[in-house]
């Protein structure tokens, strides 16, 4: 119990500043599942009025208030027995409650409570019906328990042990001394203490019997007491009973002056409510004028409308209690609002769209700039007019989002008409501009061949033609007029795309827009062709600017394509210039990668790629694909002029590229197409020798990437180098066999018989390798038969190489040194395989020496 007590007033009726008299528990009579708690509480503030609480405990031991009454509203307490033990009671306010306590002792407690409670506040108001002599029991009550503290204290000083003080201590030890003999005699000495207590009881029995006219007195004493104490009871009751309508009178003023109280409390509170409803549900006068005439024409009307609607959102967005709604007053204050904002709406919107018409079905003025003068179209003047409108966007898109969303579609279709006339025409100043202006000129440039698709070879001109000079205006031209349209189109979409961003409350974070007004930190991506994933408000963005600039795609292809035809290597021109536009960009508005002018650029750039892959293909199938000349002399092949004329032009074109990977990839494309037509002169039927020419071409590929030094022909640089020497001695060697072929067959058929096991003393015994076939041999090649030999021979070989590659005078020192080992392999041969003959060579190696310096000083 003292549990639940002190949660109860710690959970419930502290917090309501309350104080707890008494409890019950309790179930309705024949529900006894469902218990609660009444409890008797009173008003911890004057004035003090008890209470009736009904008390609930739920599932998670959590108290609740079920229900209270005011005491003052009870009319009846009904015990239903008097002599029996019975816990049924009933307590009748408004209606009879019939309850069923828990206990005996709890339900009789519970009534004193109330019977007590009736007589001190409620003048005894309250019918006790069946409950046996309340105002008895509450004596007997008071006198039970005023009895049982006495008890209770007499048992608490019996229980507690009491030390004897030194004094008693004393004159216990000094008795004992005095019958010290007696001590040691227990039986004696309880004697002799027992005569001597009956001594004293005789001496209090008569000193009793001698006071006995005090003790009358004093009982005459204590009677006039009691009765003065009845007679003062009387009179208190008496006082009582004249204030017991004194107290209903100041209990009935404490009512009414809390009840004063909340009326004045509601006063103030429902003057506060009206108030907050008339400040922020009105607007003024001014501002429903200014939105009922909707003045959008004049500067001066546009800041009476934004200030107006600025105005009626706030009215609109005021939060109120759904209750207020169904005030009148409010009510229709609340549609008159939502009138004006629909008429304002529709007029606006109306407004606006006049606006968009008008500037879509706008005529484009006439050229006025110079003919070599490339400029883009500009609308700053339509955006200007469009600008003040903005605020009136934003509260557009807030009050009405589904027609706002309506209006960037409108914009963009009738600005996408005037987007394509000025973007065709622009274009079609450019396209003069790089064709030329004479008639005709811009379709017989779109009418010629290219040199990426077509199967037509491109046109490979000699230095210093007429051809060649249109040829290099041509492809100067190119790049810089790409590089001007490029240039104008850039402040042509970023300002479109900043205004619709800005207009159409399209980006939120102005910190961004700063960013790209700005143009700040620049970022260097792999690829600028590519971007992160682009968020909701930059789809719209990309959407509307798609449809706006419908027409620049398709206008930008078209143009790609007359400068791709302008000569065959527009295409690496085209690939640099959108390149380096795209990296420029890319670091220009690095805060916004989804930009709508990247975006178009990037796949142009891919489109540039494609075109650029194309030519390279066409290019090295052509060199693959060549014809060798029949000729005597070939020279140089076309597939290494072709393949050293693009790398000559493509490294200007890159010179200043930021990105050369794909032009890396196309030179080895082009180097190993090269490689296999010079080695396809392998199985060509020449008049001429093979290794010759492929020595010289070989020789010619590796001087021109020694000249150039790109950094991945390296491998190829060292490739031609090999092969240019492989072949070389190739062609020495087969050149050497032809003036001392005899000789040369029988050694290598010595040394075939050397290989095939035959010892060397013993290959002079063999019939085709006897010494008589030897001298035989040796014979034929005189000193003046070898000098005549090689002065054919050195006809014949000037006569072949070409002069451009200067490889004579390499090729006749190499005969020479290879000569010269040939006859000490000769001389070698024939000491070891015919020792002790004697036979030698009809020359020396000094002869040779002297054969080789006497022709090279004849001819020169």
């Amino acid at each position: 119990m003292a549990s639940l007590w002190s949660s109860l007033e710690k959970e419930v009726f502290n917090p309501q500043n309350k104080k707890l008299l008494e409890t019950i528990r309790v179930w309705k009579t024949g529900k006894k599942k469902k218990m609660s708690i009444l409890c008797v509480v009173v008003d911890a503030f004057r004035p003090m009025q008890p209470f009736l609480v009904k008390v609930k405990v739920d599932r998670g031991e959590q108290y609740k208030v079920a229900y209270r009454w005011p005491l003052a509203e009870l009319k009846l307490v009904d015990g239903k027995t008097l002599d029996q033990v019975n816990l049924d009671f009933d307590l009748q306010f408004d209606k009879i409650y019939k309850w069923t306590a828990s206990s005996f002792d709890e339900k009789k407690t519970f009534i004193r409570c109330l019977w007590k409670l009736n007589h001190r506040f409620l003048s005894s108001a309250i019918t006790f019906v069946n409950v046996h002599s309340c105002s008895v029991e509450g004596r007997q009550g008071l006198q039970e328990d005023r009895r049982d503290t006495v008890e209770t204290e007499n048992q608490e000083e019996l229980s507690v042990y009491q030390e004897m003080t030194p004094k008693e201590a004393a004159d216990v030890l000094k008795l004992m001394e005095e019958h010290e003999p007696l001590v040691n005699n227990s039986i004696a000495f309880a004697e002799q203490l027992s005569r001597d207590l009956h001594v004293l009881d005789e001496a209090n029995l008569r000193a009793i019997i001698s006071s006995e006219k005090q003790v009358t007195q004093l009982m005459s004493f204590i009677d006039e007491a009691l009765a003065e104490v009845t007679r003062v009871e009387k009179t208190l009751q008496v006082y009582d009973e004249l204030l017991g309508s004194v107290k209903q009178q100041m209990d009935h003023i404490h009512q009414e002056n809390s009840l004063l109280h909340h009326i004045t409390s509601n006063k103030a509170k429902l003057m506060d409510e009206i108030l907050f409803l008339t400040t922020h549900l009105d607007l003024g006068k001014e501002h429903c004028e200014a939105l009922n005439c909707a003045d959008l024409s004049s500067p001066r009307g546009v800041e009476a409308c934004i200030a107006a609607a600025e105005a009626l959102s706030v009215c609109m967005n005021i939060q109120i209690q759904s209750g207020y709604r169904k005030l009148q007053a409010v009510a229709e204050q609340l549609i008159m609002f939502e009138t004006l904002k629909q008429n304002f709406e529709n007029r606006f919107i109306g407004h606006v769209t006049n606006i968009f018409e008008r500037q879509g079905s706008a005529q484009i003025p006439a050229l006025t700039q110079p003919v070599d003068k490339l400029s883009a179209p500009s609308h700053r003047l339509q955006h200007k007019e469009l600008v003040p409108y903005t605020p009136l966007m934003a509260w557009l898109r807030n009050a009405n989002p589904v027609l706002f969303c309506d209006l960037p579609k409108v914009y963009a279709q009738n600005l996408s008409r005037l987007y394509d006339k000025e973007i065709k025409a622009f274009f079609e100043q450019a396209k003069t501009l790089l064709v030329g202006r004479r008639k005709g000129s811009l379709q017989e440039g779109l009418e010629k061949p290219t040199g990426m698709g077509s199967r037509q070879h491109p046109r490979w001109s000699l230095p210093g033609s007429r051809e060649d000079q249109e040829d290099t205006l041509n492809k100067g031209n190119v790049i810089k007029i790409l590089e001007q349209v490029l240039r104008e189109l850039r402040p042509l979409c970023i300002a479109e795309q900043l205004f619709i961003e800005k207009f159409f409350q399209l980006r939120q974070n102005s910190a961004e827009l700063q960013v790209l007004e700005e143009e700040g930190s620049t970022a260097s991506p792999e690829d600028p062709a590519c971007a992160k994933p682009p968020s909701q408000p930059e789809e719209q963005t990309a959407q509307l600017l798609s449809e706006i600039f419908s027409s620049l795609d398709p206008e930008l292809r078209c143009f790609l394509d007359v400068c791709n035809k302008a000569h065959p290597f527009s295409c690496l021109q085209i690939l640099v210039t959108l390149n380096d536009c795209i990296f420029e960009m890319w670091g220009k508005t690095s805060a916004l990668p989804s930009s709508f002018l990247n975006t178009v650029l990037g796949n142009m750039l891919l489109l540039a790629k494609s075109s650029f892959n194309k030519c390279i293909g066409t290019l090295c199938k052509e060199i693959e694909e060549a014809k060798v000349p029949s000729k005597m002399k070939i020279g140089i092949l076309p597939s290494v002029s072709r393949f050293e004329e693009f790398v000559n032009f493509s490294e200007a074109v890159f010179r200043t590229a930021q990105r050369r990977a794909e032009l890396d990839k196309a030179h080895l494309r082009l180097a190993d197409s090269v490689f296999n037509s010079i080695n396809s002169l392998s199985s060509a039927n020449l008049k001429v020798n093979t290794d010759m020419v492929m020595m010289e071409n070989f020789h010619h590929v590796h001087c021109f990437l020694c000249q150039k030094k790109i950094q991945c022909l390296e491998s190829k640089k060292k490739e031609a180098k090999q092969r240019y020497s492989e072949h070389m001695e190739k062609y020495v060697i087969r050149s050497l066999g032809q003036p001392l072929e005899k000789l040369n067959l029988f050694f290598e058929g010595v040394k075939a018989r050397i290989a095939q096991g035959v010892k060397e003393e013993e290959i002079s015994f063999q019939l085709a390798y006897s010494k008589q076939e030897l001298r035989k041999v040796i014979e034929r090649y005189p000193g003046k038969e070898v000098k005549r030999a090689l002065e054919t021979l050195y006809r014949k070989i000037h006569k072949c190489l070409s002069p451009e590659e200067n490889l004579f005078p390499v090729v006749w020192h190499a005969m020479e040194q290879e000569l010269l080992r040939q006859y000490r392999e000769f001389e070698d041969l024939i000491q070891r395989c015919y020792v002790g003959s004697g036979i030698t060579m009809e020359f020396t190696m000094e002869d040779l020496l002297n054969y080789f310096n006497s022709i090279t000083l004849s001819s020169m």
